[in-house]
């Protein structure tokens, strides 16, 4: 799965080592990946699973590295949760697949999205939001939203209620 956002900044860290350690302290053997060249965030990874985390590049890797490097973190880990640098679709111009997106490696794997969105200031809008991430792409398949800086329940359900109106589970 990789944990994917519009922008920095969104709670995507944050989301990331809550569910590894979750996971792991349900005995689950589950590494954390980072898409991009951020080496910090695999050390919260691993902090947070006891497995050493790992960076995915599209971009500087080779597809042959790139793919030797997904095969043997998923090798001796029951799940890999891949959590994106900056936004899901952001990279450099580059030929598709080769970006060094998060996007490209959900293209590349079939693995599923789950959005982690800052609804602060924002409530039905953030279903415009998630429905152009679910419809960009194709290839690119949107699991779930997870929803950030919530101010109230009635925030909460503004934006969840819309957000599932469209078919994505909250």
């Amino acid at each position: 799965m990789i944990i994917g956002a519009p922008r920095s900044g969104s709670g995507k860290t944050s989301v990331t080592i809550g569910l590894l350690r979750a996971l792991a302290r349900r005995g689950l053997k589950v590494r954390g990946a980072k898409s991009g060249p951020d080496y910090i965030d695999p050390g919260f990874h691993t902090a947070a699973t006891g497995l050493t985390g790992v960076n995915l590049d599209s971009w500087a890797m080779s597809p042959a590295l790139l793919n030797a490097l997904a095969a043997q973190a998923a090798d001796d880990a029951e799940y890999v949760i891949l959590e994106s640098a900056m936004g899901l679709f952001d990279g450099i111009p580059a030929q598709q697949g080769r970006s060094g997106s998060a996007a490209d490696l959900a293209r590349l794997y079939g693995l599923p999205v789950l959005l982690v969105l800052d609804v602060s200031g924002q409530s039905t809008t953030a279903a415009a939001v998630t429905k152009g991430f679910a419809t960009y792409d194709p290839d690119v398949r949107m699991a779930g939203v997870v929803l950030n800086r919530l101010g109230s329940e009635r925030h909460r359900r503004l934006s969840g209620d819309a957000i599932e109106a469209i078919g994505l589970p909250v």
